[in-house]
Protein backbone atom coordinates (compact mmCIF):
# COMPACT_ATOMS: atom_id res chain seq x y z
CA UNK A 1 0.00 0.00 0.00
CA UNK A 2 2.67 2.59 0.88
CA UNK A 3 4.61 2.08 -2.13
CA UNK A 4 1.57 2.50 -4.45
CA UNK A 5 1.02 5.77 -2.13
CA UNK A 6 4.45 6.91 -3.18
CA UNK A 7 5.00 6.04 -6.77
CA UNK A 8 1.06 7.85 -6.95
CA UNK A 9 2.33 11.38 -5.13
CA UNK A 10 5.59 11.32 -6.78
CA UNK A 11 4.14 11.19 -10.06
CA UNK A 12 1.74 14.16 -9.12
CA UNK A 13 4.82 15.64 -7.73
CA UNK A 14 6.77 15.32 -11.66
CA UNK A 15 3.36 15.85 -13.28
CA UNK A 16 1.75 19.27 -11.42
CA UNK A 17 4.39 21.54 -12.11
CA UNK A 18 4.86 20.31 -15.84
CA UNK A 19 0.98 21.02 -16.12
CA UNK A 20 1.63 24.47 -14.69
CA UNK A 21 4.59 24.99 -16.86
CA UNK A 22 2.70 24.54 -20.37
CA UNK A 23 -0.64 25.91 -18.88
CA UNK A 24 0.50 28.72 -17.27
CA UNK A 25 4.00 29.14 -18.94
CA UNK A 26 7.65 30.08 -17.24
CA UNK A 27 7.25 32.84 -14.87
CA UNK A 28 9.92 35.55 -14.16
CA UNK A 29 13.35 33.53 -14.19
CA UNK A 30 13.77 34.58 -10.26
CA UNK A 31 10.76 33.20 -9.13
CA UNK A 32 12.06 29.85 -10.47
CA UNK A 33 16.02 30.68 -9.03
CA UNK A 34 13.87 31.23 -5.67
CA UNK A 35 12.50 27.56 -5.87
CA UNK A 36 15.04 25.41 -6.97
CA UNK A 37 17.19 27.21 -3.85
CA UNK A 38 14.12 26.64 -1.49
CA UNK A 39 14.09 22.80 -2.74
CA UNK A 40 18.02 22.76 -2.19
CA UNK A 41 17.22 24.12 1.35
CA UNK A 42 14.43 21.80 2.07
CA UNK A 43 16.64 18.98 0.54
CA UNK A 44 19.62 19.53 2.76
CA UNK A 45 17.99 20.19 6.11
CA UNK A 46 17.95 17.24 8.90
CA UNK A 47 14.65 16.26 9.63
CA UNK A 48 13.89 16.33 13.56
CA UNK A 49 13.37 13.12 15.38
CA UNK A 50 9.57 13.80 15.43
CA UNK A 51 9.15 14.50 11.84
CA UNK A 52 10.82 10.94 11.00
CA UNK A 53 7.40 9.42 9.61
CA UNK A 54 6.40 7.59 6.27
CA UNK A 55 3.87 10.51 5.86
CA UNK A 56 6.47 13.58 6.62
CA UNK A 57 8.38 12.08 4.12
CA UNK A 58 6.10 11.72 1.47
CA UNK A 59 4.99 14.99 2.19
CA UNK A 60 8.97 16.56 2.11
CA UNK A 61 9.96 14.56 -1.11
CA UNK A 62 6.55 15.91 -2.83
CA UNK A 63 7.80 19.42 -1.79
CA UNK A 64 10.81 19.05 -3.22
CA UNK A 65 10.24 17.10 -6.29
CA UNK A 66 7.53 19.66 -6.88
CA UNK A 67 10.02 23.07 -6.39
CA UNK A 68 12.82 20.96 -8.56
CA UNK A 69 10.90 20.72 -11.58
CA UNK A 70 9.09 23.89 -11.12
CA UNK A 71 12.22 25.55 -10.79
CA UNK A 72 14.61 23.55 -13.22
CA UNK A 73 11.69 23.37 -15.49
CA UNK A 74 10.85 27.07 -15.62
CA UNK A 75 14.27 28.48 -16.09
CA UNK A 76 14.58 25.81 -19.32
CA UNK A 77 10.99 27.37 -20.53
CA UNK A 78 12.16 31.01 -19.81
CA UNK A 79 11.99 32.74 -22.81
CA UNK A 80 12.29 36.71 -22.26
CA UNK A 81 9.95 39.49 -23.66
CA UNK A 82 11.38 41.16 -26.37
CA UNK A 83 9.17 44.26 -26.97
CA UNK A 84 8.03 43.90 -31.57
CA UNK A 85 8.94 46.43 -32.70
CA UNK A 86 6.71 47.36 -35.61
CA UNK A 87 7.65 49.32 -39.16
CA UNK A 88 5.33 51.89 -39.79
CA UNK A 89 5.23 53.17 -43.16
Amino acid sequence: MFSSLAIVVYLVALGLPLYFLFHFHAQAWYWHVLSALAALCLGLVPMPAWAQAAYFDLLMGFLFVFLVVWGVGGLILFRPHHPHHEKHA
